[in-house]
């Protein structure tokens, strides 16, 4: 086996210890006969009910926002009057309880799949319920984590909601797990409990329970048997998180000689926002209007919108919130939006580019955004994803100012934004960098193949030379420039990113003490220095190199 193996970073930093796989899931036994098709029906529909019943549980014990919300959901899917009528029916003609339940779930996540895109990664959703119900359905213990006994790395071929809820950061030092992608719960839930985690990387289920690891959420590897001395820096680093993290908020963001950059939050909800005070966020810089849209087959009425902006205003208690107008297409697939099949969705109608057919969609999400700013008294900023031409940001920019809202912007994640940023801000009051899709954009590297997962890397040169083109365009126009993707959570490139020319650094709040702390530690002098050292390196082994202090 090598000694290191790749797959996709979700969730910065480093973590090292024992590596621990998950249980094995329940094998079903041979189909039995049926006598009584009734009583097995009644098991089928009351294994799953209990099934949703201790989620629901559990949601209510979770003292995790996120965590409670996905487990929620997964209850209300478990409880799904189609699913339980189609298992019903599947018991009543004949076949066994637990048969009936593997059967049925088994089509539903088939059926996800072939939808592709986020849907496809809920699959893990039925998957978990499927195994938790077919558990009780036979009388065996549900299945869950493991307990050494001591702190490990987890390792698993995915994490279904009820895994990753019931993760303990002190225990859990890291994620690994065979499929996923970056917007898997897996993800989602290790950013927000700050923990390092890299999806789709299938060699590390192969590996021996009790074999030390080294996980590098940033650089998507897994080190096996690193050298004694680099375990302990890592251990010493991990402490020291944990340290920022236990000081509280410390004002706001800045360099240790007062140069501000701005330390905001990526939110899908109100909730999200109000579990980010204590960790000292100076406002949402990314807000996720799309959750709202999602599992839809119609768009949600202005009136409705208008709420949920509201409550996201409220919670923001006068703090800047930067919004994404929605973000569709693509892996985001909506019916409402009447989109034809695309030989390559990601580089077809997405973000933006849905306003060409459906515009009056975009135009009534902007009266709501204005009517609850206005109501609210708000400092909302409002951005468009998928943004290309000059025309199209003066486009959005009129149609956000003719919506009542004065601040406009829009996110850069393909090269020709970044290309042409000066031209952009011509219309524009503002750029948000969204990493995750420049990277693969500039890279040609699908965010879901683990196989390019070096591609992907925060560190390459040729995402840092497009960053620092944004900050140099921004500079001379005198407006600021975000950076709200999965770099902006790495305390070692922050300082970079100031020095490229960030204002403000968007992230989950679980990393927002680590950034802080390292943004302190430099003058911008010295993140300028760091910043010309990086762009001139060959590689991101070579960036990351250059981005230690200067001696002295």
């Amino acid at each position: 086996m090598a000694d290191r193996l790749t797959g996709i970073g979700v969730s910065a930093g480093r973590a090292a210890g024992p590596l621990a796989r998950m249980g094995a899931r329940p094998q079903l036994p041979p189909p039995g006969p049926v006598t009584d098709p009734a009583q097995e029906a009644a098991a089928a529909r009351a294994a799953l009910e209990a099934v949703a019943a201790g989620l629901t549980a559990r949601a209510g014990r979770s003292q995790d926002r996120t965590a409670a919300s996905i487990l929620e959901a997964a209850a209300m899917m478990a409880a799904d009057p189609v699913l339980l009528d189609d298992v019903t029916e599947r018991a009543q003609a004949g076949t066994d309880a637990a048969h009936a339940i593997d059967a049925v779930l088994t089509g539903h996540r088939e059926a996800m799949e072939a939808i592709g895109g986020k849907f496809a990664e809920r699959a893990t959703d039925i998957d978990d319920i499927r195994q938790r119900a077919v558990a009780v359905a036979l009388g065996l213990p549900l299945p869950g984590l493991p307990a050494p006994g001591h702190p490990y790395v987890l390792a698993a071929d995915d994490l279904a909601p009820a895994d990753t809820a019931g993760i303990d950061p002190a225990v859990v030092l890291g994620l690994v797990t065979g499929r996923g992608g970056p917007t898997s719960h897996t993800a989602i839930l290790a950013r927000a409990l700050g923990i390092p985690a890299i999806v789709a990387c299938p060699g590390a289920l192969s590996v021996p329970d009790g074999t030390i690891v080294l996980v590098d959420g940033s650089a998507g590897t897994v080190g096996l048997n690193p050298d004694p001395a680099e375990v302990a820096a890592v251990r010493h680093e991990a402490a020291g998180a944990a340290a920022a993290r236990a000081a509280g908020p410390a004002g706001p963001g800045q360099t240790s000689d007062g140069h501000p950059v701005k330390l905001m939050v990526n939110i899908g909800s109100a909730r999200d926002l109000e579990g980010a005070d204590a960790d000292g966020a100076q406002g949402a810089g990314l807000f996720r209007t799309e959750l709202l849209f999602l599992s839809r087959s119609q768009a949600p009425a202005e009136a409705e919108q208008q709420e949920m902006y509201a409550a996201v205003f409220r919670a923001a208690r006068g703090r800047t919130v930067v919004v994404r107008t929605l973000d569709a297409g693509a892996d985001k697939p909506l019916p409402f939006l009447g989109l034809a099949d695309e030989p390559n969705p990601a580089l077809g109608v997405r973000g933006l580019r849905t306003a060409r057919r459906q515009g009056h969609l975009l135009d009534a999400q902007l009266r709501a955004i204005s009517a609850a700013a206005a109501a609210e008294k708000a400092d909302v900023w409002v951005m468009a994803p998928m943004v290309s031409t000059a025309a199209e940001a003066a486009d959005f920019a009129a149609r956000v100012r003719g919506a009542g809202l004065p601040v406009a912007g829009a996110m850069v994640e393909v090269p020709a934004a970044a290309l042409c940023a000066a031209d952009l801000l011509a219309s524009l009051d503002f750029l948000s960098i969204g990493t995750n899709d420049l990277s693969q954009y500039t890279l040609a590297a699908d965010r879901m193949c683990g196989e390019l997962s070096d591609l992907l890397d925060p560190w390459q040169p040729a995402l840092l030379r497009l960053i620092a083109a944004c900050g140099q365009a921004a500079q001379a126009a005198g407006k600021p420039v975000g950076v709200c993707g999965e770099a902006a959570s790495d305390p070692a490139l922050a300082p970079v990113l100031a020095g490229l020319g960030a204002t403000s650094l968007s992230m989950s709040a679980r990393s927002l003490g680590p950034v802080r702390a390292a943004l302190a530690r430099h003058s911008l002098a010295d993140c300028q220095v760091l910043a010309a050292r990086v762009l001139a390196a060959r590689d991101p082994a070579g960036a990351r190199a250059a981005a230690q202090p200067p001696a002295g």
